[in-house]
C-alpha cells in the first residue's frame, strides 16, 4: 500500500495524507479521522525513514526527567510515550539524576535525533533555559516548569497547597509544619508560594521545617523529629515519598497516624492509595499533563511561534484526595 492508495480510499490528495498522518499536521479533524480510518482498513504503514527526507523530521521526540526512581516521572514518562505512540512517534527517554551538567549534557545529545523536547522539572536557571537556543533550533516544551520564552504546561500548585491547607485546617488542625523541596526546584517554590500565602491570610500557623532532597530518607528522619519537636499535629509534605518516610520515622517514634499526626503529600503516585494508612495527597495530573506536554510540542512545530511571540503556558488544575493519613483534631490536642 502507498500514500496514493490511502488518498484514493479517502478522496484526498496524497499531500492532505501525508499531513493527516504527521503530528500536529494542518488538516481538519474530520479530515484526518478520515484518513486515519482508510490508513488503518488498507494496513498503510508511513516510510520513516523516507518521510524524514521529505520533511526533515526524524519522527522522534525526546522527554528528559530528573529521577526515573520517582514513580511521579516514570509516569510522566508512561503518558509521554502514550500520546506519541498514538501519534506514530517514537520517545527517547533521558533521566539526569536532578544535575544541571547532566541535563546540559542530555538535551545537547537528543536535539540533533529528535524533531523536539519535553524538559520535565529541570533545575537550570532561567538563563541556562534561555541560552539553550545558542546550540540547538529544536523546540523544547516544559513540563511542570514555567520560564518565559517557552511553551509550557504546569500545574496549579498553589491552589493544591491551599487545598491541602484548608482541608487540614477544616478538621481542627491550627499548627501545621511544612516539609519543603530543594530549592532549586520551580514545583517546590511554587509550592512554598502556596504555602506561605495560606500563612499569610492567618487561617493557620505554618511551622517551616526546612528542605529536603525528594527521597524516602533524603533528610526525612531529621525532619520528622523537628516535626514531632514543633508541637505541630499535622504535617505537609514537599511529594508522596517525603511524606512515606515521615510516617515511616513517626512510626519508629509511636506516633500514631492519623491519630496523633495527620499527614498529607503532593502528587498521588500510584503508592499513595496502597499505603498504610492511604495517603491524603494533592493530585498532581501526571498523564494528562504529558499528553497536553507532547500536543503542545506537535502543535509548535506544525506552527511555530512568530518572533517575538510567547509560546502558549497551559495550567491544569490539581484537586485533593483524602485519604486515611488524615483525621479531625481530638479535642484533648486542641486544649
Amino acid at each position: 500500500m502507498t500514500i496514493r492508495d490511502v488518498a484514493k480510499a479517502s478522496g484526498v490528495s496524497p499531500s492532505t495524507v501525508s499531513r493527516a498522518l504527521a503530528p500536529g499536521g494542518a488538516v481538519s479533524p474530520v479530515t484526518r479521522e478520515r484518513v486515519r480510518a482508510a490508513a488503518d482498513r488498507l494496513g498503510y504503514q508511513p516510510n520513516q525513514a523516507a518521510r524524514g527526507l521529505i520533511t526533515g523530521r526524524t519522527g522522534h521526540l525526546g522527554v528528559i526527567v530528573p529521577d526515573l526512581l520517582n514513580p511521579f516521572f516514570a509516569d510522566i514518562c508512561k503518558g509521554v510515550q502514550a500520546r506519541a505512540r498514538g501519534l506514530g512517534l517514537t520517545v527517547f527517554v533521558s533521566d539526569t539524576e536532578r544535575d544541571e551538567g547532566l541535563e546540559l549534557d542530555a538535551i545537547r545529545t537528543l536535539a540533533p535525533q529528535v524533531d523536539g523536547i519535553v524538559l520535565c522539572s529541570p533545575h537550570l536557571s532561567g538563563e541556562e533555559l534561555g541560552s539553550l537556543g545558542d546550540f540547538t533550533d529544536k523546540p523544547i516544551v516544559l513540563l511542570h516548569r514555567k520560564e518565559p520564552g517557552f511553551g509550557s504546561v504546569t500545574a496549579d500548585l498553589v491552589e493544591g497547597m491551599t487545598d491541602a491547607l484548608t482541608h487540614l485546617h477544616a478538621l481542627g488542625h491550627r499548627r501545621i509544619a511544612y516539609v519543603g523541596g530543594p530549592r532549586s526546584s520551580w514545583a517546590a517554590r511554587e509550592r512554598a508560594a502556596g504555602v506561605e500565602a495560606v500563612a499569610a491570610s492567618g487561617l493557620v500557623e505554618i511551622v517551616q521545617v526546612g528542605s529536603v532532597a525528594p527521597h524516602f530518607d533524603g533528610g526525612v528522619t531529621g525532619a520528622a523529629d523537628v516535626v514531632l519537636a514543633s508541637g505541630a499535629s499535622a504535617v505537609l509534605a514537599f511529594d508522596d515519598i517525603v511524606a512515606f518516610g515521615l510516617i515511616s520515622r513517626f512510626t519508629v517514634r509511636g506516633v500514631r497516624v492519623p491519630e496523633e499526626m495527620s499527614v498529607v503529600g503532593c502528587d498521588d503516585i500510584a503508592l499513595s492509595g496502597m499505603a498504610a494508612p492511604p495517603l491524603t495527597t494533592v493530585s498532581v495530573p501526571k498523564a494528562h499533563g504529558a499528553r497536553a506536554a507532547v500536543d503542545l510540542l506537535c502543535r509548535i512545530l506544525a506552527t511555530p511561534a512568530a518572533e517575538g511571540e510567547q509560546p502558549p503556558q497551559r495550567v491544569l488544575p490539581t484537586h485533593l484526595v483524602v485519604r486515611g493519613s488524615t483525621a479531625a483534631l481530638d479535642r484533648r490536642q486542641r486544649a
